[in-house]
C-alpha cells in the first residue's frame, strides 16, 4: 500500500512529481521515452503554429510573415530543415545524440510543421485558410497527437493515473485529519 504524508508546510506536489517520476522509471523504454517527447513536441508545436498563424492573420501579433528575397517561407520549409537535422543525427550513428530527447523534440517539431501545411504541399496550391481544407487537419491533427502520446505508453499514463488519484485521496484525508 502507498501512504503519502505531507508534513506541515511540506509541498505534496513535489511528492507526486517524484512518484510520476517513479513510474516512468518503471514502464518507459528509452524508445518509449523518446515517442512520448516526440508527439507532445508534436502537439505543442502544431498548437503553437496555429495560434501564431491566426495571430498573423488576424493582425494581433507583432510580426508578420517570414520572408526571404521577397519570396514567403512556408512553416513547412523550416520543418523540412528540422528533419534534415534529425536525419543527420541519425546517419551519423551517434546513439547518445539520437536518443536525446532533444532530437526527439525536434523530430516532433519539424514533423508538426510540414504536417500543418500538408495540404499546400497535397495540392501544390496555398490553401491552408480554406474552410474544406483546414478543420479536418486541424481536428485529425489534434487528435493524433493526443492519441499518439496515450497509444505510446498506456501502462504509464494509467500509473500516472492511479497515482495522482491515490496522492489526491491522501491529500484530502490528511486534510480531514488536520481539520479534526
Amino acid at each position: 500500500m502507498i501512504t503519502d504524508t505531507f508534513p506541515q508546510g511540506g509541498q505534496p506536489q513535489t511528492r507526486l512529481i517524484a512518484r510520476w517520476r517513479q513510474s516512468a522509471d518503471q514502464h518507459l523504454t528509452p524508445t518509449k521515452r523518446s515517442l512520448i517527447v516526440t508527439w507532445i513536441a508534436f502537439g505543442v508545436t502544431w498548437g503553437t503554429v496555429r495560434i501564431i498563424t491566426h495571430g498573423i492573420r488576424g493582425g494581433w501579433l507583432p510580426w508578420g510573415n517570414i520572408s526571404a528575397g521577397g519570396r514567403h517561407l512556408h512553416h513547412y520549409n523550416i520543418g523540412i530543415a528540422t528533419l534534415a537535422g534529425v536525419g543527420l543525427v541519425a546517419v551519423r550513428g551517434d546513439e547518445r545524440a539520437a536518443g536525446h530527447p532533444a532530437v526527439a523534440t525536434a523530430y516532433g517539431a519539424g514533423t508538426a510543421l510540414i504536417a500543418d501545411e500538408f495540404a499546400l504541399l497535397l495540392d501544390l496550391q496555398d490553401v491552408y485558410w480554406t474552410r474544406q481544407g483546414r478543420l479536418s487537419v486541424d481536428v485529425s491533427i489534434g487528435i493524433l497527437s493526443v492519441l499518439g502520446a496515450y497509444l505510446t505508453a498506456v501502462p504509464f499514463w494509467h500509473e500516472c493515473a492511479r497515482i495522482t488519484r491515490h496522492h489526491i485521496a491522501s491529500a484530502a484525508k490528511q486534510g480531514l485529519t488536520a481539520a479534526t
